[in-house]
This record gives C-alpha cells, structure tokens and sequence, in this order.
C-alpha cells in the first residue's frame, strides 16, 4: 500500500465515522429528518415502501452502516466495497440535510450551498476510493488481458497446427506417388 493511501483512506474514513457515531447517538432526530425523504422514496418506488416505512430502522442502518464501511475503508479491507456502501450514504445524507437545511435568509441559504458541496466533495473522494484497484489490475483489465492471451495463443496454435498437417498432407502425397509410381 502506498503512503498517500495509508494516509488518505483513514482521513477520508474519519468523518463517516463521526457522522455515523452521531447518527446512532441520535437516531431519533435522524429518524425525523429521514422521513419526508424515505415517504417520497415510498411513494415513487412501492416496493421500497417495506424498507421505508420505518424510519428508526433505516436511521440506525444508515449509522451502522456508515461506521462499519468506514472502519473497513480506513483499514483498507474491503476498501472498494466499503467505499460504494459509504457513497450511498452519503447521497441520503446528502439529499436528507439538503432538504432539512434553513434557506430562509441568505447566509443559510450560503451554509447550505456550503453544505451540499461539502458533500458532493465527499462522494467524489468515495467513489475515487471505490475505483482505486490499490496497485493491482482490476477484474476487468484481467478478464481482457485473458482473452487476448488465450486469442493469441490459439492462432499460434492454429499456425503450427497448419504448418504440421501441410507437411503431413505433402509426405502422404509423395508416399502415394511413390507407390504408384507416377
């Protein structure tokens, strides 16, 4: 693991820890907050209505989530998987505080500008997170290099096979016409 993802996974994992601490402590605010969001999510995805209909619930998965996504991210386990659990929460957070936010004077609406982008940053830096393959190809990058070896040493083998059976076909002949006589 390099130094700068030694430093940066567990600075970027702080503050979701903190946040979810603070949504467990208090998941009975959070539950308010998360209600209007959470009966709009009811009400345009009906089979979600199960999930959203008990606000106290997703407030504390929200929280348990947060933190342990956090840890994982932070100590660099699960790191990809951690990161997109903690992008997900983060755009609830986000849409959730959005919502909740004062914007009747100006300076609120500055602080909750301020707000949003704070956490749009903190989306962008987990899903940085969540691509970041540590040094190491990918999935992907390895399923392509795959198919490209095995493509390529196939049309060795494919070669060697034609020249193999041509210089067979020719032996063949010349024993047929050797025993013919022609």
């Amino acid at each position: 693991m390099s130094i700068v993802r030694l430093i940066a996974r567990p600075l970027l994992a702080t503050g979701f820890v903190a946040v979810g601490v603070e949504r467990l402590r208090n998941a009975d605010q959070t539950a308010e907050q998360l209600a209007p969001t959470l009966k709009k999510i009811g009400s345009t995805v009906p089979s979600a209505a199960a999930f959203t209909s008990n606000p106290a619930l997703v407030a504390k998965v929200v929280g348990y989530t947060q933190v342990g996504a956090a840890s994982m991210l932070g100590t660099g386990k699960f790191a990809r998987l951690a990161s997109l659990l903690l992008a997900g929460t983060a755009a609830l957070n986000t849409v959730v505080e959005y919502r909740n936010a004062e914007a009747s004077t100006a300076a609120d609406r500055k602080e909750r500008r301020y707000q949003l982008l704070k956490n749009l940053s903190l989306i962008g830096g987990v899903l940085l997170a969540a691509v970041d393959t540590n040094g190491r190809p990918g999935l992907a990058w390895r399923a392509g290099h795959l198919a490209s070896d095995t493509s390529r040493k196939t049309r060795a083998v494919s070669k060697s096979v034609s020249k193999g059976t041509r210089k067979q076909l020719k032996a063949v002949s010349n024993a047929a016409s050797d025993i013919v006589g022609s």
